[in-house]
């Protein structure tokens, strides 16, 4: 079975991710790509578009079905569709053509292999095994899309027995592909905590509960957190991302509001954050005499490979990019919203090298950031490899 996009199908899918590219839309607004999404599978053969139970909630965002020809099981492929709220600064005839809105994580990348995989796998299916699922996921980049099609139905309209996933990856060489057991990439918790005292007249403090004191203590408290309760062994992260409260110099108000988040590549280290991110905020505002709240959101398991699906992933990469390209990287603290379908179906989450030697290396949601559109055969292929070749172990 010939696995890789045929020349005239890889000219389809650059264009297909240079027109994805031109026109991004952001998490919960991607209603052009998911209609150009659903244009392109509707004319591959074979391929079913499928439609969420509940859509009250979900407006974008693709799921499809491929049934091959041999017996095998369900898997599932997916990628992630949406841009993000900055301005592209990357000079290139592609370049985005909406301000303030740009695909600065790769998933105009991600969503051109996919469909370059529907492709392989349309053409091939008599010999394909199994179900093949597509899913085209919404707001990754809010970290809530992924959850938002779980809780609309997903499951109750495709029953994979493995999934994969896929993220370009522009420190990795385009070529090769990130073969990482363990903990890929973070889980998270964002918060947001609220700090409430008595205002007043700033030449009365006697007379006030100043908020903004309690919440700076609490800010140098926090940190003691990864400094003083993680193993220096491992990995962890608390960061307060901004704090509002006050207006003018003579005023005490009456409360200060801070978000943040930690983070870790241990489930039980993250949790452990939030638990002692609750004692220091409430004992701190009692000891100020302020009052507290703590609201959680965006909460997220680790992307976490394990040894078998690590398996399977090495064998899929290595058929079609070759042992020699299938390296090892450092994980990271960033997070990905595809680990909720990690936490509940075995699945495999890889990076494919999009970065170009000798280039400036310009990360995730850098405004510079640009994939190497030559990563574009391998991200498909490898897609279509994984599904055929779950079902030959």
């Amino acid at each position: 079975m010939n696995l890789h996009l045929t020349k005239e199908e890889a000219e389809r899918v650059l264009e297909i991710k240079r027109d994805l590219h031109m026109h991004p839309e952001l998490s919960h607004e991607e209603f052009e790509t998911t209609r150009k999404i659903r244009e392109v599978l509707g004319g591959l053969p074979g391929i079913e578009l499928l439609e969420l139970p509940d859509t009250s909630v979900v407006k974008t965002g693709v799921v499809a079905r491929l049934v091959g020809g041999k017996p095998g099981a369900e898997v599932g492929l997916r990628a992630d569709i949406d841009a993000l709220p900055q301005t592209e600064a990357y000079e290139s005839p592609y370049k985005s053509v909406c301000p303030g809105k740009m695909h600065g994580c790769g998933h105009d990348f991600h969503t051109a292999s996919l469909l370059g995989a529907a492709m392989i796998l349309s053409r091939n299916r008599a010999e394909v095994p199994g179900i093949v699922d597509f899913l085209f996921q919404e707001a990754e980049e809010t970290t809530n899309g992924c959850k938002e099609m779980v809780d609309a139905g997903l499951f109750d309209i495709i029953h994979p027995r493995y999934f994969f996933g896929m993220h370009n990856r522009p420190e990795v060489p385009t070529g090769q592909v990130v073969i990482q057991p363990g903990g890929l990439m973070s889980a998270k918790t964002n918060f947001v905590i609220t700090v409430r005292g008595k205002g007043g007249h700033g030449a009365m403090p006697h007379l006030c509960i100043d908020p903004i004191v309690c919440a700076a203590a609490m800010v140098q408290s926090l940190q003691t957190i990864v400094s003083r309760n993680v193993d220096p062994m491992e990995n962890a992260i608390l960061t307060i991302g901004s704090i509002n409260g006050g207006s003018v110099e003579n005023l005490i108000v009456d409360s200060v509001r801070m978000t943040g988040c930690v983070r870790s590549l241990s489930q039980k280290t993250k949790d452990m954050q939030v638990s002692r991110l609750e004692e220091i905020v409430y004992n701190t505002a009692r000891a100020y005499q302020c009052t507290a709240e703590i609201e959680y959101k965006e909460i997220l398991p680790v992307a976490y490979n394990t040894p078998e699906m690590t398996e399977i992933a090495h064998k899929a990469a290595a058929a079609v990019a070759g042992e020699e390209n299938c390296v090892h990287a450092v994980p990271t603290l960033a997070s990905e919203d595809f680990a909720i379908i990690m936490d509940k179906i075995p699945s495999y989450l890889y990076w494919v090298g999009s970065g170009t030697e000798g280039e400036p290396l310009y990360a995730w949601h850098n405004p510079m950031f640009h994939a190497n559109d030559g990563g574009l055969p391998v991200g498909a292929a490898v897609y279509a490899s994984s599904a055929v070749t779950a079902n030959s172990l």
